[in-house]
């Protein structure tokens, strides 16, 4: 069955551009126009992702993705016509799996589409991963702490369990982002960073001060072994 896709852009040219090369790709794209369509939307109707716009004539993209993951974890590939690396940035904060700046090549985004789709698709068996009082379970793709459900967007339950299975090993930036299929990092690129934050966010009881997941200055991560000591 093809994948519903909503887009929310007020540009009626890029949709219909988008509409055309994603129909021909075999997905179903539905296009709103404004935040509150979209919104109003995504309550009534199930979509495997969504692609959201920066700048919207009745809100701003930010606050949409922050509403919309206190809701849902729909993967949400955000779309900004600045593509300033803090817009990427914030984007990631709040929430987004994913970012493309404007204009971008119809390829690329049916590349990233896919996936985050794959992230949030991929099959995984029934298998329980614990570190002390954290719990991640494959089978559901959800993370506990002392039996609480800690909410993570599927991009970053992938980069927890992709650190998780590898515990103890230091892995760089780039690693992680070849084992987890995105995108070569560019320079400016803090996406990584900003996933870790989040994530510390959620599963540490000091996220300044992090146990689980450990900067190793210069290189990159590691997730501990050893927990709760």
């Amino acid at each position: 069955m093809a994948e519903r896709i909503l887009m929310i852009d007020d540009d009626n040219r890029l949709a219909a551009m988008v509409s055309d090369y994603l129909g021909g790709a075999g997905f179903r794209l539905t296009v709103a126009g404004t935040a509150r369509d979209g919104e109003a939307l995504l309550k009534r109707e199930s979509f495997d992702a969504v692609i959201l716009d920066l700048m919207l004539p009745d809100g701003d993209g930010l606050d949409v993705c922050r509403r919309l993951r206190g809701t849902t974890d729909v993967p949400i590939l955000m779309l900004t016509a600045r593509g300033e690396p803090m817009d990427r940035v914030i984007g990631l904060e709040v929430g987004a799996d994913d970012y493309l700046a404007k204009p971008f090549e119809p390829r690329e985004l049916q590349a990233r589409l896919r996936a985050i789709l794959r992230r949030r698709g991929a099959p995984q068996r029934s298998e329980i991963l614990r570190f002390g009082r954290l719990e991640i379970d494959k089978g559901a793709r959800s993370v506990r702490v002392d039996g609480d459900d800690k909410p993570l967007t599927s991009y970053q339950y992938t980069l927890l369990l992709t650190l998780a299975e590898r515990a103890g090993r230091v892995l760089t930036r780039d690693a992680l982002m070849d084992l987890m299929k995105g995108e070569k990092l560019e320079a400016f690129d803090r996406s990584v960073d900003i996933h870790i934050s989040r994530i510390r966010a959620a599963i540490e009881d000091d996220p300044k001060k992090p146990k689980r997941i450990v900067t190793v200055r210069g290189t990159g991560y590691v997730f501990a072994k050893d927990q709760d000591r």
